[in-house]
């Protein structure tokens, strides 16, 4: 096997395996609930827990990856991630589990800080679009694959059962990475300082505030869709209402197309237009009505993607040279921020009020990231900056930055979702 086939085969399985491990405790709250005796906003910490750690901590992974080694770094992350997968189904209690989740968490930040930068050093220009590609194609398999086996594993093998086929899952994953991966061809180096100029531009400070609040909405959904599936009128065994994250599918496709909008009409006009697409799948999912339900999920799970490639882009085209890489971590660390502060919150509106009180929330955290999209369309004197297709400066976290390659990538991998293949031009993946 070729060096670039043996990184291709690894960074694919770092992606899947990473990702599948964060999200797969979502689709059993509701088992999680009924089992330690907590409310939807008291079982979100699951998932909050393990995004909040790994926000905290992507930045200074990303920098201590630049002293230690990117390859030490990502075989470590998916290890650890996997290690601590296999020992969740035997938390004595809920606090043990939370414990654990954040130990998760910290351990898959390894990824999603390192991963780019590693390419960026190991395959070079040439070669990096298509390296990229496979490791998002792990990341959107990784996110569904991990959420459909535990969501529909949980009728018949309960949480702990479910949770731990998704461990076994992340081991084989964390084997490929460790065998494949090759060594790195850099020595070791200090990060550059840039992190001043990442915070102090106004443009940026509103992506990063569309960041945050999209992905409040959108994890807050998806965090309280189980328990709705599962009550009445409804009434769904957790193996059907698992099928609803195939509307993840309708990320990678939005993704794609919002992002060749974005090139053609402007930044601010299409994020505003995904915002609204967003907000009207939350108001689909009003009615005690699952066709309604499904296809108010499609859409609001195409508009959030739709919104997050923009803002994202956008952070890639407006971050000075020298700060390219640590605006992109800025940005990880808000869309975590978001998932887990946000996702309790959204919870804990869902299991005090209902269903009607969390869109409601949704819709103004919503709101509030149209504003932020209008502030930074004012800010910049422009819609939209120059672009020639996708041949925008692409960030990294670290001090590699890989030219001709699509900004929009950075973060959609931060995110554990599709988008097109490398270049744009193919299907979604």
């Amino acid at each position: 096997m070729t060096r670039k086939s043996r990184i291709t085969l690894a960074v694919t399985a770092a992606g899947l395996g990473s990702f599948a491990l964060l999200y797969a405790p979502q689709p059993v709250l509701p088992q999680l609930a009924a089992d330690f005796h907590l409310t939807p906003g008291g079982a979100s910490l699951a998932i909050s827990a393990a995004t909040g750690a790994l926000a905290i901590v992507v930045i200074p992974i990303a920098m201590l990856s630049e002293r230690v080694g990117r390859r030490r770094v990502i075989v470590a992350a998916v290890t650890a991630a996997a290690l601590t997968a296999l020992l969740l189904p035997f938390a004595p209690s809920f606090e043990a589990l939370i414990a654990l989740r954040v130990i998760q968490g910290i351990a898959v930040a390894g990824v999603p800080a390192v991963a780019m930068a590693y390419l960026a050093d190991e395959v070079g220009p040439a070669g990096v679009g298509a390296a990229i590609g496979a490791l998002i194609a792990g990341n959107s398999a990784g996110g569904m694959i991990g959420r459909l086996i535990s969501g529909i594993g949980v009728d018949w093998l309960d949480w702990r059962g479910s949770l731990a086929a998704v461990g076994g899952l992340g081991v084989i994953c964390a084997a490929v990475v460790a065998t494949a991966l090759p060594a790195d061809s850099r020595k070791p180096t200090k990060a550059p300082r840039g992190v001043r100029a990442a915070i102090h531009d106004r443009v940026l400070l509103c992506q990063y505030a569309i960041a945050a609040l999209a992905v409040s909405a959108f994890i807050s959904l998806y965090n309280a869709i189980g328990f709705r599936l599962a009550a009445p009128p409804l009434d769904l065994p957790a193996r059907f209402a698992a099928l609803i994250f195939l509307a993840y599918a309708a990320g990678g496709v939005c993704s794609a197309v919002a992002g060749r909008l974005a090139d053609r009409l402007g930044r601010a006009p299409v994020a505003l237009a995904a915002l609204a697409v967003t907000a009207t799948g939350a108001l689909l999912t009003l009615p005690d009505s699952l066709p309604s339900v499904v296809l108010g999920l499609a859409l609001f799970t195409g508009g959030f993607f739709a919104a997050h490639s923009v803002a994202s882009g956008w952070v890639g085209a407006r971050a000075p040279a020298n700060a390219k890489g640590q605006a992109s971590g800025v940005y990880l660390f808000a869309f975590y921020v978001g998932s887990s502060i946000g996702g309790t919150a959204g919870s804990t509106a869902f299991g005090a009020w209902g269903w009607g009180a969390l869109v409601a929330l949704v819709i103004g955290w919503l709101a509030l990231a149209g504003a932020a999209v209008a502030i930074a369309q004012k800010s910049s004197g422009t819609v939209a900056a120059p672009s020639t297709g996708l041949t925008d400066t692409f960030p990294t976290i670290g001090n590699v930055t890989v030219p001709s390659t699509t900004s929009r990538v950075a973060d959609l991998t931060s995110a554990g979702t599709s988008t097109t293949s490398a270049t744009g031009n193919g299907p979604p993946s």
